[in-house]
């Protein structure tokens, strides 16, 4: 591979179809919270783009490494983030059911929550250093530097989706949340397993 625009084109697009799964949970993060401060939505973004960037990275490094005992792990990723979306999603769903009354009360996320997001939404991008394994260390760091960043962009437009519906379904959004964080995690379980 070399240095052109359709590596750069490449890259960007593959930021985008990993970034869709942050995308998802940013919105419910977003309708989970609707006052939301936009230090906080930085923060996400971030958590999620450096997540998002680093995964390819660690597959990459395995590519070059230690192949064969990654091979072994790959096929529990799906697993993975099935169990750690699933479980976020329900503390998230029985609490907005529990709370119902209390429409004023928020469930804010906590720094251990997110970054389990993290790690749960990123986690399948891990085979994405197998796709870019034929690239140099340069190459690869870039790649994933712009993955990075798209989806620091996407995860933070889906902040800013999530507070403006919020506000008007304050009531629903915990409960819409964990069902789309269950939802995220079974697309990720079927399509990781067929």
């Amino acid at each position: 591979m070399e240095w052109n625009l359709l590596f750069f084109f490449n890259s960007i697009l593959l930021g985008v179809g990993l970034a869709m799964d942050s995308f998802s949970v940013s919105l419910a993060n977003g309708l989970n919270e609707p006052k939301m401060r936009k230090k906080k939505m930085l923060g996400i973004s971030g958590t999620f783009g450096f997540f998002q960037g680093l995964m390819p990275m660690i597959g990459w490094v395995c590519v070059h490494t230690i192949i064969q005992y990654f091979k072994v792990f790959e096929k529990f990723i799906p697993w993975i983030a099935l169990l750690l979306l699933l479980f976020i999603g329900g503390k998230m769903l029985i609490e907005g059911i529990l709370n119902k009354e209390d429409d004023e009360k928020i469930t804010r996320l906590g720094i251990g929550a997110l970054l389990v997001q993290g790690i749960a939404t990123s986690i399948d991008a891990l085979s994405v250093g197998f796709t870019i394994a034929e690239y140099g260390i340069l190459m690869a760091l870039t790649a994933s530097f712009i993955i990075a960043v798209v989806t620091f962009a996407i995860s933070f437009a889906g902040l800013e989706i999530g507070k403006k519906f919020g506000m008007k379904f304050a009531n629903k959004a915990t409960i819409l949340g964990g069902l789309i964080l269950i939802g995220i995690g079974i697309e990720i379980f079927v399509t990781g397993i067929f």
